[in-house]
C-alpha cells in the first residue's frame, strides 16, 4: 500500500485518536499496582504506548478528580514523587473497558474475515 502526504497525514490524525483512548485503558490497568507519572510513562513506553508527559500528567489528573484514580505523596526520597493507583471503580472501570476492547477486536477482526457469497434469495 502507497500512502501520499494526504493519506500519511490523514493515518497519522487517526492512529493518534486511537491511541487516545487506549491510553485511559492502559494506565488504569498498570495503575493497579501504585506507581508515579514518570514510572507510568517508562512501563507504557516499554509496552509500546508512545505518551509524551504533557499528555499523560493532564490524564492522571483527569482520572483522579473522576475518583478513578488515588494519589499520595513519597517524601521518604530527596525527591518527593506522588504515587498514583487505582481506586475500587478504577479498577471496574479498567476491566469494562478492557472487556469492551475485546468485543471491538472480535467485531473488527470478524469484519475483515472473508465472508460467504449469501445465498441466493430465489
Amino acid at each position: 500500500m502507497v500512502l501520499d502526504m494526504t493519506s500519511d497525514a490523514t493515518l497519522s490524525g487517526h492512529l493518534q485518536e486511537l491511541r487516545r483512548g487506549t491510553v485511559v485503558v492502559a494506565s488504569l490497568t498498570v495503575l493497579r499496582t501504585p506507581g508515579y507519572g514518570y514510572s507510568l510513562l517508562e512501563t507504557l513506553s516499554a509496552a509500546g504506548f508512545e505518551v509524551e508527559a504533557n499528555t499523560l500528567y493532564p490524564l492522571l489528573r483527569r482520572l483522579e478528580a473522576q475518583g478513578l484514580l488515588t494519589s499520595s505523596w513519597n517524601t521518604d526520597e530527596a525527591r518527593p514523587r506522588k504515587f498514583y493507583r487505582t481506586t475500587e471503580q478504577g479498577d471496574a472501570i479498567a476491566r469494562a473497558l478492557r472487556a469492551e476492547w475485546s468485543r471491538l477486536d472480535r467485531a473488527v477482526t470478524d469484519l475483515d474475515a472473508p465472508t460467504l457469497a449469501p445465498k441466493d434469495a430465489s
